[in-house]
C-alpha cells in the first residue's frame, strides 16, 4: 500500500521527500488461536448500493490441526445468520459468540471437530460503511460504488476470516449485481449468468493463487477500462465512466514496467490478468491487491496534455510500486506484520528502477536522493522507532506504516544494493522469491539468501539497521598515507543533548570516492581504520546511497565545499547540502556555513538540488528568522535567484529539465522572496489556466497557483472554488482546492477552512486544508485557532489515516507557548490512536525552539555581513 502524500509547494514541483504518514485506530484485536488453517474461501457477497448493506454466503474449506469444539475467526461488523460445520460426512449447527474488541467471533459445536479437513459454510450480512476500509461505499455526484480496502486487517468486514497474513488460502468469488453493473476482482471472470433474481446477474471470478486476506478486492459499479497488454498479460485500467480515458498513461506505464520486473525477478508475473482502479474515495496512495490494484484518482489518473512532469512522476512511480507488490508482497508476504518493511521498504527501493529506465530524462535518482535525505532527517528525531517493532494489535500493525518501514526500509536495501552490485543483489532476490513462491517469509529469510549469494556478511549489516533505531553520524579524520581514522556514534538533530543512549553499534557498508569506481569499505566498530584508495577529493559518501550522516575534518569539508560542483554528482550535492543542513540542525555547524554553501549552489542546472536548498531556506524563514530577519532573507532570495530565473526566462526552446528548474526558480522567489515581478507573473498565468488548464506550461501551474493564492483576493478564491467544484480532471481539480489553504488573507482561509469541513469536500481530502495552512507561517495560527473553535466539524472530517496526520501537522509550532497549548488541546480532545503522533509533534517544537534559540543570532549576523538592510 501507498501512503505518501506531498503537500510542500516545492515538492509540488518535484516528486520528492514525499511525506509518509501512519494511521492507526483503538481496537484491542489479538492474534487468532492455532490449530485451524484455511484453504479455500468460496464467497458469495450481493452488495445493494442505495441501503449500503450487503448480504454475504460463505464456505469456508480448513484444515483442523487438533480436535476442537470451536473455530476462532476474525469477524467485525458482521452479523451472522446461519452456521454449520461439516467434517467427515456429519454437519453441526454452530452457534457463534462475538468478542467486539478483539474483533473475533468463535463458532461453537456440541461434538468435537476432528483432525482433518472440514468446510464451513456461513450465512451473514454486512455494511457498506463510509469509513474508506473493508467493503465500503464510494460516491460520486451520479451513484454509490461498492469497493474494499482490506488492508492490514479489514477483511474480517467483508467476510469471516482468518485475517492473518501467514493464513494463506484460494479464493473463488462471486458477485451478485444490478443487471447495469459490473465487478472487478483479483481474477478474470470465468461466467456471468443472470439471476438469481430478476434486475441483477451474477459474475463468478476464477479461483486465485494462495494469497492472504487482505489482498482480496471487489469492485462494484459502471466502471469502463482502457486497456494494454505486456508479456502476454493482460492490463486494464478502469475508472468511472467520465474519466477512463485519463488511465491511459498509466497503462502505458504498467506496460513497460511489467515487462521490466518479468526480466529483473526472473520470474514472471504471477497472475492472469493485471487490472488498476481509481476509485473516487480512497484514503491511501493505492493498494497492491493481488491483480487488482486500486488507486486514489490523482495518484493514477491524468490528462498527459496537461499535466505537469510532477503528475506524471506521481503516476509512474505509484504503478511501479504497486506493481512490484504483485512479487514482493502478494506472491511472497511477510509471515507478520512486524516485518512490513519486507513488503514496502522493498516495493519503495524497487518503484524507482522501472521508471528510471522507461524515462532517464525524468533524472529519478535526484528524486531518490532527495527522499533519502528526508527519511534520514525524520529517523534524527528523538522520537522514532527501529524497522521492525512490535505489532500485534490493529493499531499497533497500523503505526507500521510509517516513513521507517517505506523510505528507511528502502534506503537500507538502497545501500545494500550499492555495497554488493546491482546483479549480486538481484540474484539475492531472485533466490529469495524462488524459495517462498506463494508462501511467506521474514526478514531472516532476505538477508540469508543475500549472504549466501554474495558471500558478503548482509545478515549482519541488515540486522544492525533493522534492530537498531536512528542514524549512525561517522566522524572522520584527515585522510593520511591511504587510511582514515572514522568513529561512529547515533546523530540527534536535537543539539540540547538530550538523546537516548544507544550502546549497540552498527555495521555499516561505507563507499568512498576513488579514481574510477567508487570503494566500499565496512565499519563494524565504534573506532576503526579504514584503507582508502587515493582520488582528488576525500568524499565518503560515493553515489548518496549511505543511510548515515557524515562529519568530515574541517579542512576536507571545505574542499568539498569549494569543489562541489566539478567533483560531486547532482545526487551527491543533495546529499552533501543535506548533511550540512543536518549537522547545523544538530548544534555542530552555524547557520552561516549553510547559507553560505546556499550561495554556492544557487545558480545549480538541477531542479532536484535547487529544490533541496529551497526547502531548506523556506525552513529558515520559517522556524529560525525573526520577523524583521524574514524580510531580510526575502531581500537576499531575490538577489541570489533572480539572475538563474531571468537566464532560464530567457530561454527560447527550453528542455524538460529547463522548464522543470524555472518553475522551482520562481518558487523560491515567490514563496520565500516574495518577489513582485514573481507575484504578479503568478497571477497572470492562475488567470490563463483558470480559463483553459491546457495554455501555460504544465510545469508553471503548482507554482503559479501557489503563488497567486498566497497572496490571492476574494475573486481569486472564488474562481478556483469553481473550478475545484467543475473539472473532471483530478489533477486540475485538486490543485485548485488544496490552494483553497494556501491564502494568507485570514477571512478568506477561514472561508476555506469552513468549506473544508461543511462535507461538499470528500474526507480524503479535508484534512489537507488544515496540514497545508499548519505548515505555513503565516497561515498556522488562523488554521490552529480554528481547529480550537470547530472541532466537532474538524474531528468529523478524520478517517482512520487523517487524524495522526493532523496532530503531526501541529509540530509546526516553534514556541514554548503553543507546545504546552497543543499537547494539552489534544490531552482535552484525543484523536483516535495519535499517541504516538503527539509525541512526534511535541519533540518537533521543542526541537525548533532550541533551533532558533541556537541559529536566530547567528543568521542576523550573517545578514548583516552580506550587507542586506532593514526591509
Amino acid at each position: 500500500m501507498l501512503r505518501r502524500v506531498s503537500q510542500s509547494i516545492f515538492h509540488a514541483v518535484c516528486i520528492s521527500a514525499l511525506a509518509l504518514f501512519a494511521c492507526t485506530f483503538a481496537a484491542h484485536a489479538q492474534r487468532l488461536p492455532a490449530g485451524v488453517v484455511p484453504v479455500h474461501y468460496g464467497l458469495t457477497l450481493a452488495p445493494d448500493l442505495k441501503a449500503a448493506t450487503f448480504t454475504g454466503d460463505e464456505t469456508l474449506d480448513v484444515a483442523i490441526q487438533q480436535p476442537t469444539n470451536a473455530i476462532t475467526l476474525n469477524a467485525a461488523e458482521i452479523t451472522f445468520g446461519a452456521v454449520t460445520i461439516t467434517a467427515q460426512g456429519s454437519t453441526q449447527t454452530a452457534t457463534v459468540t462475538l468478542d467486539a474488541d478483539k474483533e473475533q467471533a468463535t463458532l461453537h459445536v456440541a461434538q468435537a471437530l476432528p483432525a482433518g479437513p472440514a468446510s464451513i459454510h456461513i450465512l451473514y450480512t454486512g455494511i457498506l460503511n463510509n469509513e474508506l476500509r473493508g467493503f465500503y461505499l464510494s460516491k460520486t455526484a451520479r451513484r454509490n460504488y461498492a469497493v474494499t480496502q482490506f488492508e492490514p486487517t479489514d477483511a474480517r468486514r467483508a467476510f469471516p476470516s482468518f485475517d492473518e497474513p501467514e493464513l494463506k488460502a484460494t479464493y473463488t468469488t462471486r458477485l451478485i449485481v444490478d443487471k447495469g453493473d459490473t465487478a472487478i476482482s483479483n481474477t478474470n471472470i470465468v461466467s456471468d449468468t443472470p439471476g438469481p433474481i430478476a434486475g441483477k446477474h451474477t459474475l463468478t471470478f476464477a479461483t486465485t493463487p494462495k494469497m492472504s486476506t487482505y489482498l482480496v478486492a471487489f469492485l462494484v459499479g459502471d466502471f469502463q477500462c482502457v486497456s494494454g497488454e505486456s508479456d502476454g498479460v493482460p492490463i486494464r485500467a478502469c475508472a468511472t465512466p467520465d474519466k477512463v480515458q485519463m488511465g491511459r498513461f498509466a497503462v502505458q506505464a504498467a506496460e513497460f514496467v511489467l515487462h521490466y520486473y518479468d526480466h529483473y525477478f526472473g520470474i514472471k508475473y504471477p497472475m492472469p490478468k493485471l487490472d488498476m482502479i481509481a476509485i473516487p474515495d480512497f484514503e491511501a496512495g493505492a493498494m497492491e491487491n493481488f491483480g487488482a490494484i486500486t488507486y486514489r484518482e490523482t495518484d493514477f489518473l491524468i490528462d498527459e496534455k496537461t499535466a505537469p512532469l510532477a503528475a506524471k512522476k506521481r503516476v509512474a512511480i505509484v504503478v511501479a510500486h504497486e506493481m512490484a507488490h504483485q512479487w514482493f508482497g502478494d506472491m511472497v508476504t511477510m509471515q507478520w506484520w512486524d516485518n512490513l518493511w519486507l513488503n514496502e521498504g522493498f516495493a519503495t527501493w524497487m518503484e524507482s528502477k522501472p521508471v528510471a529506465a522507461w524515462h532517464p530524462e525524468w533524472k529519478q535518482p535526484q528524486d531518490d536522493a532527495l527522499d533519502l535525505d528526508a527519511v534520514l532527517n525524520m529517523d534524527a528525531g528523538r522520537v522514532t522507532r527501529t524497522i521492525r517493532a512490535q505489532a500485534d494489535t490493529p493499531a499497533q500493525i497500523n503505526e507500521m506504516f510509517d516513513g521507517i518501514t517505506y523510505q528507511k526500509g528502502g534506503a537500507v536495501l538502497a545501500m545494500v544494493e550499492n555495497y554488493l552490485g546491482e546483479e549480486t543483489f538481484r540474484r539475492g532476490v531472485h533466490k529469495y522469491l524462488l524459495a517462498h513462491m506463494y508462501g511467506n517469509a521474514t526478514a531472516e529469510d532476505f538477508w540469508n539468501a543475500q549472504t549466501a549469494v554474495s558471500h558478503k556478511p548482509v545478515d549482519t549489516i541488515m540486522q544492525s539497521f533493522v534492530a537498531l533505531p536512528g542514524v549512525p553520524l561517522l566522524r572522520f579524520t584527515a585522510p593520511e598515507h591511504g587510511k582514515i581514522e572514522v568513529a561512529q556514534e547515533r546523530f540527534f538533530l536535537s543539539p540540547d543533548g538530550k538523546q537516548p543512549t544507544q550502546s549497540k553499534l552498527w555495521t555499516i557498508p561505507v563507499c568512498f570516492q576513488s579514481t574510477g569506481k567508487p570503494k566500499c569499505a565496512l565499519l563494524d566498530s565504534a573506532q576503526q581504520t579504514l584503507k582508502i584508495s587515493s582520488s582528488p577529493l576525500f568524499f565518503a559518501d560515493a553515489g548518496d546511497k549511505g543511510y548515515y550522516r557524515t562529519l568530515y575534518a574541517p579542512a576536507d569539508n571545505q574542499a568539498i565545499t569549494d569543489n562541489i560542483e566539478t567533483e560531486l554528482s547532482p545526487v551527491e550535492r543533495i546529499g552533501f547540502a543535506g548533511n550540512a543542513w543536518a549537522l547545523m540542525r544538530s548544534g555542530r555547524s552555524s547557520i552561516a556555513d549553510y547559507m553560505n554553501l546556499a550561495a554556492r549552489l544557487k545558480a545549480d542546472r538541477n531542479a532536484a538540488v535547487v529544490i533541496d536548498v529551497a526547502s531548506a531556506l523556506q525552513t529558515v524563514s520559517d522556524r529560525i528568522a525573526s520577523d524583521a530577519d524574514r524580510a531580510r532573507l526575502a531581500a537576499w532570495v531575490r538577489a541570489q535567484y533572480s539572475p538563474a530565473y531571468a537566464q532560464q526566462q530567457a530561454l527560447s526552446a527550453a528542455s524538460q529539465e529547463q522548464r522543470q528548474l524555472r518553475a522551482t526558480l520562481f518558487t523560491v522567489l515567490g514563496i520565500i522572496g516574495h518577489d513582485p515581478q514573481i507575484i504578479a507573473q503568478a497571477h497572470t498565468l492562475a488567470e490563463q489556466y483558470i480559463h483553459d488548464p491546457a495554455s501555460i506550461d504544465p510545469s508553471m501551474v503548482r507554482p503559479a497557483i501557489a503563488v497567486a493564492a498566497a497572496n490571492g483576493d476574494a475573486q481569486l478564491f472564488a474562481q478556483l472554488l469553481a473550478l475545484s467544484q467543475t473539472s473532471d480532471n483530478p489533477d486540475v481539480q485538486t490543485t485548485a482546492l488544496f490552494s483553497l489553504a494556501r491564502f494568507h488573507n485570514p477571512a478568506l482561509l477561514r472561508r476555506a477552512l469552513d468549506y473544508a469541513t461543511s462535507g461538499k469536500v470528500r474526507n480524503q481530502d479535508a484534512i489537507f486544508f488544515f496540514v497545508i495552512a499548519l505548515q505555513d507561517r503565516d497561515t498556522r495560527p488562523v488554521a490552529w485557532q480554528y481547529i480550537q473553535d470547530h472541532w466537532e466539524n474538524v474531528h468529523s472530517e478524520l478517517t482512520t489515516m487523517m487524524g495522526s496526520r493532523l496532530v503531526t501537522a501541529t509540530g509546526s509550532f516553534c514556541t514554548e507557548q503553543k507546545r504546552t497549548e497543543v499537547q494539552g488541546f489534544f490531552a482535552s480532545h484525543p484523536v483516535m490512536a495519535a499517541d504516538r503522533a503527539r509525541r512526534i509533534a511535541n519533540d518537533s517544537i521543542e526541537e525548533c525552539m532550541q533551533l532558533r534559540a541556537a541559529q536566530q543570532t547567528h543568521l542576523h549576523t550573517w545578514l548583516d555581513a552580506q550587507k542586506i538592510p532593514a526591509q
